[in-house]
């Protein structure tokens, strides 16, 4: 087995290149004092899973997939921690874990010793490049709440007033509804005609609010005309420069923090920023409760329970989403690859020391064993609840007045979901925790990218790891290069949203084959000593069988269906 040692260079923390022992804390506060990997892992959860797909999901199919939003959240913690099980006693890296994995491998490396990439790396390499493009999204998603927030030159916020194609589209097609007596409305349960008039007369008022260039929109869908004034700029979504810029001022902080950063900045940075905003967002959801108009029913929440799909309405497909969803919700196939690097340099494997057949080797495992596994349930706790949180928010004002966070409008509609509650606060409340939640997500995502990319670059023949401090020096410059491609890939003017989204689907793929993986190694290179017992060997199986069908459908529904 391969000692932690051998793996230093990815451990840039202060004082990690010192080899020495520790015992795992047994208090309560000792403990606690050990916990961090997960506290990172749910801060980058938070910001594209939650804020973003899953209270999508909620707009979309109201709170008929609370039920698979759950499921989501709790059933890859059993995979992650035994990917943590791994890394921690025998102190490789993630990548180099699944690089054990049987199967085609595809490649070449410097070391001839070592095996070429297994297929695992591979898609690996396909979905990262993937996720790239969902940080692209979650940083424009920083730029929009900035460039709300505080306009430089109002070019955005002018944009923004105007609704969506798909909003006008909606809009003629209920005014067509609405003056045929035998239309589809007329067999609408009472609760969903009103949604539907809720939500036509939002759109109504806005586009009354921009007058005249309302009527003139109208009347080119009417035509089938192109959005687009006389010079051929568009109507709907012109080109606006507010949103780039602070977008590109986030992702140059980010390269500098990075590059100089460490540990302790990133984790507690992270902690500070997602808490803050989950707790309101969770008291927003509590006090959407006592309105009559926003209030979710026990009804509703049982319904929501029963396994039920709803169906496609209105050009979208809520499963789909939801599907993309499951992907990045709770701990995503990025955050599963993740942790056990984060493990790494909080120095969990470090403190258990090199593996050994002596006993104390074992005892001093199986203490941090218990600090990770509290750490992986604590956090899962922590992103459960803002997901319900941000999902039932999503369900509860969203989706009642029929509304879809989408494109350069993301994260204004986000923000209608704070309106009823807080009112005329609600915007400036959210622009403020939504830079939180996704600023967070793009630092730690990014953090964590630079580590896994540098990693993955070794198997791949780029970095020769037999040099002193190599992937040392490599996780600096992906410090540096990586937010910069997440900002070169939101200025190409792609969807926030569909970028997200895209990558979801990919990670929804990835979670089989990490689950397969730590089957594998739970039962081919785990120290007997440390293995668990059946009912956890139960739960791991259950938890893969699930990642696999959820991946599956997602695949088949989106290639096929």
């Amino acid at each position: 087995m391969e000692s932690q040692q051998e793996n230093q260079p990815l451990n840039s923390s202060p004082g990690t290149e010192k080899a020495e022992t520790v015992e795992a804390p047994t208090d309560f506060w000792g403990i606690v004092k050990r916990l961090g990997p997960g506290l990172i892992i749910a801060g980058s959860i938070v910001g594209s899973g939650e804020l973003i797909a899953t209270t999508k999901t909620g707009a979309q199919a109201g709170i008929a997939l609370l039920w698979l939003i759950i499921v989501g959240c709790v059933i890859k913690v059993f995979v992650q921690i035994e990917l943590g099980r791994y890394s921690l006693t025998c102190g490789e890296t993630t990548l180099a874990a699944l690089n054990h994995v049987p199967g085609p491998r595809l490649g070449f490396t410097r070391d001839s010793k070592k095996p070429a990439p297994n297929w695992i790396l591979w898609f690996w390499l396909i979905m990262s490049i993937c996720t790239i493009g969902q940080l692209g999204g979650i940083v424009g998603g920083v730029g929009q709440a900035l460039a709300l927030t505080l306009p430089i030159q109002g070019d955005y916020l002018k944009a923004i007033q105007v609704p969506s194609e798909k909003e006008f589209v909606k809009y003629l097609k209920l005014e067509e509804e609405l003056k045929n007596e035998k239309s589809t409305l007329s067999s609408l349960t009472p609760a969903e005609r009103e949604r539907y008039l809720r939500g036509h007369a939002k759109i109504k008022e806005r586009i009354e609010r921009i007058q005249e260039k309302g009527q003139v929109i109208l009347q080119k869908i009417r035509n089938k005309e192109k959005l687009v004034d006389a010079n051929g700029t568009s109507l709907i979504e012109p080109q606006t420069w507010d949103d780039k810029i602070w977008a590109g001022v986030i992702a140059i902080i980010t390269s500098c923090m990075l590059f100089y950063g460490r540990y302790n900045l990133i984790e507690n940075l992270s902690t500070i920023l997602v808490v803050s905003f989950t707790f309101i967002t969770i008291g927003n959801v509590i006090s959407l409760q006592t309105s009559e108009v926003w209030t979710i029913s026990t009804e509703e929440i049982i319904r929501g329970l029963s396994f039920g799909v709803p169906d496609a309405s209105d050009g979208m497909t809520p499963l789909l989403t939801a599907l993309a969803a499951f992907g990045i919700i709770g701990v995503g196939a990025t955050e599963l690859i993740a942790y056990p690097y984060w493990c790494l340099e909080k120095g969990y494997a470090r403190f258990t020391g090199p593996h050994s057949e002596d006993e104390s080797w074992a005892r001093r495992a199986k203490g941090w064993m218990r600090v990770m596994k509290i750490d992986a349930f604590a956090s899962m706790c922590i992103y459960t609840f803002a997901t319900l949180a941000f999902f039932l928010m999503g369900v509860a004002v969203l989706h009642k007045e029929g509304l879809d966070p989408d494109g350069m409008r993301m994260v204004s509609t986000l923000a209608e979901a704070y309106v009823p509650v807080f009112g005329e606060y609600a915007k400036w409340l959210f622009l403020v925790g939504a830079i939180a939640v996704l600023y967070s997500t793009f630092l730690v995502a990014n953090a964590a990218n630079a580590r896994i990319f540098s990693d993955g670059l070794r198997f791949f023949g780029v970095v020769d790891d037999r040099k002193p401090n190599a992937v040392q020096n490599w996780v600096k410059v992906m410090s540096l290069i990586l937010p910069l491609l997440c900002l070169a890939v939101f200025l190409t003017g792609a969807n926030p949203v569909r970028l997200v989204l895209i990558a979801g689907t990919m990670q929804a793929i990835m979670l089989p084959m990490l689950g397969v993986a730590a089957i594998y190694l739970r039962y081919t290179r785990i120290d007997s000593r440390l293995t668990p017992g059946r009912i956890w060997d139960l739960l791991l199986f259950l938890s893969c069988l699930g990642l696999l069908i959820a991946g599956s459908y997602g695949v088949y529904k989106q290639l096929f269906v």
